[in-house]
């Protein structure tokens, strides 16, 4: 039975702080350790659809920070690795930083730069280097408190961006925050989307428009990821019983 494992990161920095970036050193060690486990990549939608290997592994970052292409993309390139970016569509490519709860605390201080996003340009490049493009919606709301109209047209509106702007089907959607319920999962397979990247405090059975991730954050060093992304651990976290006993791992 394949063991499909997806990983959230966001942004990666050499002095960001922020609870959401994490270093380009720790990112390589991260990741080399589950290359030398065994692990395959493999874009999101492969991984879910048709994972090429007993272990397989998804490199997902969430936001489309300029420092995905720049600090990122060149250590996964190292690691033999695909990676999957999701665009908040309706920041991409302005020369502003993006902005919302959760980020804008960063704002009008020193790590402000780190906040720009991806152009299309760039967004292309990768997609042309073998990555997987997705939306992150239009402007990052939490979707469940959206009413239904609002709903469908981000879900819509960036998977039609984004299928304008590379020319090919986008057919991945990351929740922003992590946020899903039925409603959303029942609006997003209407908006044409097939795979769906969520990020549960709780696991539950893979599902291919809500698939469980493991978030990989600053304050995570090598020893909590390991744990985080061990199968066992992993299935500790899907038992309703067991939640409070990993707690402590949670996103």
């Amino acid at each position: 039975m394949s063991d499909v494992l997806v990983l959230c990161y966001h942004a990666v920095s050499r002095g960001w702080d922020a609870p959401l970036s994490v270093t380009p050193e720790r990112l390589e060690r991260q990741l080399r350790s589950l290359v030398r486990r065994g692990f395959r990549g493999a874009t999101f939608a492969d991984a879910v659809s048709q994972p090429p290997a007993t272990r397989t592994v998804a490199v997902t970052f969430d936001d489309a920070y300029r420092s995905v292409l720049e600090l990122a993309f060149p250590i996964l390139e190292r690691l033999g690795l695909p990676g999957t970016v999701f665009v908040p569509t309706r920041f991409a490519g302005r020369d502003e930083p993006m902005t919302w709860p959760g980020i804008d605390g960063w704002l009008h201080g020193p790590h402000e730069h780190e906040l720009y996003p991806l152009d299309w340009q760039q967004l292309g490049a990768l997609a042309a280097a073998g990555w997987e493009v997705g939306s992150h919606t239009v402007s990052h709301p939490k979707l469940p408190e959206l009413d239904d109209h609002s709903l469908a047209a981000q879900l819509r509106e960036s998977k039609a961006a984004c299928e304008e702007a590379l020319g090919v089907p986008c057919a991945s959607i990351a929740y922003p925050y992590g946020d899903v319920d039925a409603r959303v999962v029942r609006a997003t397979d209407e908006a044409g989307y097939s795979f769906g990247a969520a990020l549960p405090a709780a696991f539950h059975v893979p599902r291919a428009l809500e698939w469980p991730r493991v978030g990989v954050y600053n304050a995570d060093a090598s020893g909590r990821v390991r744990l985080k992304c061990s199968r066992p651990i992993r299935a500790l976290r899907s038992s309703p019983r067991a939640s409070r006993i990993v707690a402590g791992l949670r996103r």
